[in-house]
Parts: C-alpha cells; structure tokens; sequence
C-alpha cells in the first residue's frame, strides 16, 4: 500500500490534465498546451517510476530486505534514461490501441468494407505484445545492466517462449482491472479508496512474482553459468554435511586441562 501510494504520486501530472482545461476554458491554446505539458511530464516519468516501483517489488519476490522509500528512488535514478524511453513508447502504443477501438470501427462504417478492421487488429495485437513485454523489460532493466537493445530483444523473445505464466499474468491483471471498471461505475466511493493503495504494486507484484523465475532461468542463470559462478539469487537448501562449508561442533570440544598454578615474573 505504501508502495502504490509513493507510485502514484506520478500519476498527478495525468490527474490534473482536467482541472487545468476547466481552469482555462476561455484561453483554448492554452489549455491545450497545458494539458500537452502535463502529458509529456507524465510520460516521461511514468517509466522511472515503475522501474523504482519494480526494484522494491523484486526485493519481495526474492525474499529480501528492502528499504522502499530508498530503493524505489535508487530505482527511479539509476535507470531514468532508459526507463523514460520504455514508458514514453509505452503510453504511445496504449493510447494508439485504445484511439484504434472507436477509429478504425467508425472507418469501416463510414467507408462500408471491413478491410478497414484488418489495421485494428493489428494495433490491438503489437499493444497485447508491448504489454507482455513490460512483464519482463522493467524487472530485467533493475536487476541486470543489459542496454536498451538488448533489453527489448530479450523480453520479446520471452513474450513468446513463456505463454503459461504470461497467460496467468494477464488474465489476473484483466480481473483486477475489470473488477476496478465495475467499482468506478457502481461504488465510486469504493473505487476512490482503492485507487492510491491496491492495484499498480499489486499487478506489479503478480507479474513480478511469476515472470522474473522465467528472467532468472534464460537471461541471468546463464550468464552466471558462463563464467562459472553460480547466480547469488538462488540459495541452495539441499545441501548435504559434506558440502556444508561450516559444521556444527557442538559436544566434540575437549575439555580444557587446568595448568598449575605458579609464582610469575613481574615486570617493573
């Protein structure tokens, strides 16, 4: 909860596009430069902050310690570039798709062919394979120091190798945002609370929780295998006495002898 909250905080540039156009109603090129300005920042920032957001997340998954309001912004800094990069064609792609829905239908109508449905679906389908791919771009681009090329590859090809947890992925996040939808037009008080608290880091969690196995297993297991090591994440529990490195000795110490008690030497 306390890490959706400081996620959403970005999301106030988006929030604010509305009152910014109510507020400026009578000077339209301005409103309209307004709401241009708060969208760019948006887009700009929304990568970073679901790079930070997927750090403190990642920690979760793997057990370990983490300090969000520290890591999140270690996140947030330490792959801004690249990040930024990711979220900008992010929003581009969502809001092609979602343009796409009404558009190309209206086309069709208009021009009375259905040929015109032909470029829908393809939209519809690069934006279902952009979403899978942010699956595994974000956790890869924290854990790892692939560059953006390499990144984009590597999470394309995982987009297609692991269909089981992609499909599970998504259909949960299909549900919760479904069940959201159903909220903001029936309990929208209900929708309001939940909002700053529920859904981001808990998608964030899901996708995390049953991709970056798939990371570990393709992308960083192999690079530790390459040079011999063994991937830090991974903690062995089934090694046996003989391959333990430290031995519980209790009950084998000798009993210290007692030295005799004798007249020593001072030194003045």
């Amino acid at each position: 909860m306390e890490l959706n909250l400081l996620y959403m905080i970005f999301f106030v540039p988006l929030i604010l596009i509305l009152p910014v156009i109510s507020l400026l109603k009578g000077a339209y090129p301005h409103s309209v430069i307004a709401a241009g300005i708060l969208t760019v920042i948006f887009m700009v920032l929304v990568g970073p902050a679901t790079a930070g957001m997927t750090k403190v997340i990642r920690c979760f998954v793997l057990e370990k310690h983490t300090f969000i309001w520290h890591d999140f912004w270690k996140g947030f800094k330490g792959n801004f570039k690249t990040a930024s990069i990711v979220g900008f064609i992010d929003c581009i792609i969502l809001l092609s798709a979602l343009s796409s829905i009404s558009f190309y239908p209206a086309l069709a109508d208009h021009f009375n062919t259905k040929a015109l449905y032909i470029p829908m679906v393809i939209t519809l389908s690069l934006a279902l394979v952009i979403i899978i791919m942010n699956f595994y771009i974000f956790p890869m681009m924290v854990a790892t120091t692939l560059k953006a090329k390499n990144l984009f590859k590597n999470s394309l090809a995982l987009a297609f190798v692991a269909i089981k947890q992609n499909f599970i992925t998504f259909g949960i996040i299909i549900v919760t945002l479904a069940l959201m939808y159903v909220f903001r037009l029936y309990v929208l008080s209900v929708f309001m609370l939940l909002v700053p608290f529920f859904p981001a880091a808990f998608l964030c969690l899901v996708a995390c929780f049953n991709c970056y196995p798939v990371i570990q297993k393709y992308v960083i297991n192999p690079y530790y295998t390459s040079i011999g090591e063994v991937n830090p994440e991974l903690v062995d529990e089934t090694l046996d006495d003989t391959e333990r490195i430290f031995e519980d000795m209790g009950g084998k110490e000798k009993p210290i002898e007692q030295r005799k008690k004798g007249k020593g030497k001072r030194i003045t």
